[in-house]
């Protein structure tokens, strides 16, 4: 029997290690202990903290694992690209997730690799970040470089609130420095997909719908598929492909944010793992596949098949309290072509939503057209009825 060794225990992974198991694959899980979802699945269980490369590492040696991999976060990232390199298992390599979980590295390799992004300044104190906002021009972002979920990330119109932007990007961190970027005018999209080598690859476009937590958008739901002129589709996909190859990603799967302005895309940060939010489950759908089982093969070394054409619509969306609480109550009719689920129980406290960390289910749907996916997720909301106190 092959072992895979996922790290992280979240919502998030589940899906990953109840389809590692359904797949024949020991599941060892990793993360640090909590009241994760994860643990109940997985054949085996190591309390550790999954950016500790070198216990991660001896874990890896004792299990003598076929695999690494996780799936909707970026903190495990370098340590996969670490265990890979040191064992040889198929998967990001070392420098690339490297870059790729530090946007003051990645954004250096964007440029080098002429892909089109935002003008940034990297910077250590809030007088720096003051210069740079006035060379770079407000307004601007200010980005913690190695959070994910829009966590650290803030949008600021005025000199004078860059102190207090400052020290909300930096809480969420422990490097001294964040990122100031020039804010660029237009919508977010995503782009999912995998790079095993350059004859074989997937990118996949996709809608945002947003909400926004008072300092930046924070995506809760995805649209497949990304509904634009065939122009900014062909843009897209050069820049997704320049920020591959500026990052020297292959072997892995990875998720994009990217910026439309007109026709053209900026590409805002990549990660080396598939996208969090439902996009796996989204992208199955899209195209009658099973990306969660492609993720497995990919890093086993296992061959896939070239994916098809698009077969459906499908669409997403987190489901959130809109105030903190304790649940009182949770129900809901179900409907056809709907999948609901929820991750809290009654009686459990939830908080109120600002990060896609404070999601507390999601709904999914699939149709014919994108129009008729998201009204089902609209009816669905209606169905839906939950108390908080």
């Amino acid at each position: 029997m092959k072992k895979v060794l996922i790290l992280g225990a979240g919502i998030y992974q589940v899906p990953l290690i109840k389809r590692a198991k359904e797949l024949g694959l020991y599941t060892i899980v990793t993360s640090v202990e909590g009241n994760y979802p994860g643990f109940k699945y997985a054949d085996k269980c190591y309390y550790e903290n999954t950016t500790n490369r070198e216990r991660i590492l001896e874990i890896a040696k004792e299990e003598r694992i076929d695999a690494i991999l996780t799936s909707g976060t970026d903190v495990a990232v370098t340590t996969i690209g670490y265990v890979c390199k040191e064992l040889g298992l198929n998967g990001v390599s070392e420098e690339s997730s490297r870059l790729v979980t530090d946007k003051s590295l990645m954004k250096d390799a964007f440029f080098r690799g002429g892909v089109r992004t935002a003008t940034h300044k990297t910077v250590d104190s809030v007088e720096d970040a003051k210069k740079a906002a006035v060379e770079i021009g407000l307004p601007v972002m200010l980005k913690c470089v190695n959070s994910s979920g829009s966590r650290g990330v803030v949008k600021v119109t005025e000199v004078e609130e860059i102190e207090k932007a400052f020290e909300y990007a930096t809480s969420v961190t422990e490097k001294n420095y964040i990122v100031v970027e020039k804010f660029i005018e237009g919508y977010e999209i995503g782009l999912d997909g995998y790079i095993i080598d350059e004859n074989q690859s997937l990118f996949v476009p996709h809608d945002k719908i947003v909400y926004s937590n008072g300092k930046t958008n924070v995506p809760i739901g995805h649209i497949f598929p990304c509904e634009c002129s065939q122009e900014l589709y062909d843009d897209i996909l050069e820049q997704a492909k320049k920020a591959v190859k500026a990052l020297g990603l292959s072997n892995c799967f990875f998720n994009m944010d990217i910026l439309v302005n007109g026709t053209e895309a900026y590409i805002l940060e990549v990660g080396a793992r598939v996208g969090a939010t439902c996009i796996p489950e989204l992208v199955s759908l899209h195209y009658d596949i099973d990306f969660y089982e492609m993720m497995l093969d990919v890093a086993l070394g296992n061959e896939i098949d070239a994916v098809g054409e698009p077969c459906q619509a499908s669409a997403g969306q987190l489901l959130y309290s809109e105030k903190e609480g304790v649940v009182e109550s949770i129900s809901y009719d179900e409907m056809e072509d709907v999948e609901v689920q929820f991750d809290v129980e009654i009686g459990e406290s939830v908080s109120k939503f600002h990060t896609g960390n404070n999601r507390i289910g999601h709904m999914i749907a699939a149709d014919s057209t994108i129009e008729g996916a998201l009204k089902k997720l609209e009816t669905m909301k209606t169905h839906i009825t939950l108390e908080v106190s």
